[in-house]
């Protein structure tokens, strides 16, 4: 008899997303005349930066000929993106990480969920709350957690992150061995100083733990007091790996392209306790069960960092701030409180009210889709969080629809 895996059976019934999805076309198929502004998932709207699509161009041209046709490139990305990644997101910012640590792949929603793959099922692991839900749910699927109860599932070293603290978890009271953190925050769009991630390097080499920083906003920081990458501190090479995405720097969400920082330094160890080289193990399975993105994508990801892709994709995310800015006067003006929005796309929104209830109401009074924070974790229940993502029109729309609704 075949058995399915009994973790997946922990799961509660579907994806966050999906949710909203079904209770966004429900409203659709009940209101064919009136049209919904999406404010909700984190997808870019705009095009592809033009230097982008010129390389993206010119490598299908190359795939079209037999000198410059290319098959099977190598696993952790072709050399020529690799370089230039590690020069201008990480060297540049004097960060040290060479291009042979660099491991391209097809997103950090990916690469943030298959990781957790080469560590025991054994790991006590801290997820902060809210949360981004592929962090907490693909560990739930490889069984390091128990059952799910009064919206948590045992197990699991919840980080609390609220007003209280500003959103950004404090250290847990008790060891863990595996840390997630995101910063700029996804969803509270929070963010966190070099002394703030400090404290976390310092705890994550005094337990030999490990953090996995997903930094897949960082193209978002304004402020340059702010770290951009877990390894501006001292000691992170030795206890951290980092991801990163072009989905929400230069519009690849339909595109697919990302990588994946993995030191040499870093290192985890066996039930006998021996260190064992985490590059060599992430190389393993990176080798073993991804075949790598196409030639064309890559091309397309390393004019990202030509002159032109640099403006334009500045030009795109500075797009996307203003946005947050007409959203968070909105939310001002209405008499809401909440963060985020000024070195992040996203607006943290407490509605001191059911977060559902509040999704249902914007979605049913002012035909506007956000996401509901309970559905981040149980820290977001009252919350709600709107996306910049969207065109200048729609966005100052829906604002004006939802000064009408709750007027």
């Amino acid at each position: 008899m075949i058995q399915i895996n009994d973790h997946y059976l922990k799961l509660q019934a579907s994806y966050l997303f999906s949710d909203i999805a079904k209770k966004v076309a429900a409203f659709q198929e009940n209101n064919p005349d009136k049209d919904v502004i999406k404010l909700g998932i984190g997808d870019v709207t705009n095009p592809l930066p033009a230097a982008c699509i010129k390389a993206f161009h010119a490598a299908v041209d190359e795939m079209a000929t037999t000198s410059g046709f290319h098959g099977y490139g190598p696993e952790q990305g072709y050399e020529f993106l690799r370089k230039a990644i590690a020069d201008h997101d990480f060297q540049a910012r004097g960060a040290e990480v060479a291009a042979d640590e660099i491991f391209v792949s097809d997103g950090a929603k990916c690469d943030t969920g298959n990781i957790q793959e080469i560590f025991s099922t054994a790991c006590r692991i801290a997820i902060p709350d809210p949360v981004y839900p592929v962090y907490l749910d693909t560990n739930v699927m490889a069984g390091r957690t128990g059952e799910y109860s009064d919206g948590r599932y045992q197990g699991i070293v919840y980080l609390d992150s609220t007003r209280e603290n500003n959103f950004v978890p404090e250290l847990p009271n008790e060891s863990v061995d595996l840390i997630y953190l995101c910063f700029p925050n996804n969803p509270t769009g929070s963010t966190a100083t070099k002394e703030q991630l400090k404290v976390w390097v310092d705890y994550a080499r005094a337990h030999k733990a490990l953090i996995l920083f997903d930094a897949a906003y960082e193209a978002f920081i304004r402020d340059e007091t702010l770290p951009h990458s877990i390894y501006e501190i001292e000691g992170a090479r030795e206890v951290a790996i980092e991801f990163r995405s072009y989905s929400k720097s230069a519009g690849f969400t339909g595109t697919r392209c990302a990588y994946t920082v993995v030191p040499k330094e870093c290192v985890a160890y066996d039930a006998a306790g021996n260190a064992h080289s985490l590059h060599a193990l992430w190389n393993r399975r990176h080798c073993t069960k991804f075949n790598g993105v196409s030639y064309p994508v890559q091309k397309a990801a390393e004019a990202v960092y030509s002159e032109e892709g640099k403006a334009q994709c500045k030009a795109l995310i500075d797009g996307y701030l203003e946005n947050a800015k007409i959203i968070g006067a909105a939310m001002t003006e209405l008499g809401f409180t909440y963060v985020g929005g000024d070195n992040s796309p996203y607006i943290w929104v407490w509605g001191d009210r059911d977060s559902w209830d509040f999704f249902d109401l914007l979605l049913n009074k002012a035909g506007v889709v956000c996401t509901p924070g309970a559905g981040f974790g149980k820290c977001g229940q009252g919350y709600i969080r709107i996306s910049a993502f969207n065109s200048r029109e729609n966005v100052e729309k829906a604002m004006e629809r939802i000064r009408t609704a709750l007027s």
